[in-house]
């Protein structure tokens, strides 16, 4: 049986956490996310996602780095601590792009970093490899 994330040239489904501070830019990357097959759920600010990661577990996290409150780097450098994010793939989605974002994306324990827009078949790519 053929599931909804390999009918549309993707891997198996994956749970996916994203965090964006941006209620319409997280609605859009939900839907499309969701369109590919994955569980999305959504959080708009660091306290939010790490309020979430417990019960919910994802495989995958897709994390702004300009985050009221806490940044996404220190949103990470939570999620990386905790079981329940520790070997999660985490992909920082910011508009930040600098090399100098990148290595601190890297050193926050970001697996990936992705400046906005994102390529959908970049994201696909590193979601089927999650």
């Amino acid at each position: 049986m053929t599931t909804t994330a390999e009918a549309h040239g993707g891997a198996e489904s994956r749970r996916i956490l994203l965090v964006d501070d941006s209620a319409d830019a997280a609605f859009a990357m939900s839907m499309l996310l969701e369109a590919m097959g994955h569980e999305v759920r959504t959080a708009h600010d660091g306290a939010c996602a790490l309020n979430s990661v417990d019960d919910f577990r994802p495989d995958v996290v897709l994390l702004d780095i300009g985050l009221p409150g806490m940044s996404g780097f220190e949103v990470a450098r939570e999620m990386r601590k905790r079981d329940a994010t520790r070997g999660a793939l985490l992909l920082a989605l910011t508009g930040y792009g600098s090399a100098a974002d990148r290595q601190t994306a890297l050193d926050a324990g970001f697996d990936h970093h992705l400046t906005k827009p994102v390529s959908i078949g970049d994201l696909q790519a590193l979601l089927s490899r999650a």
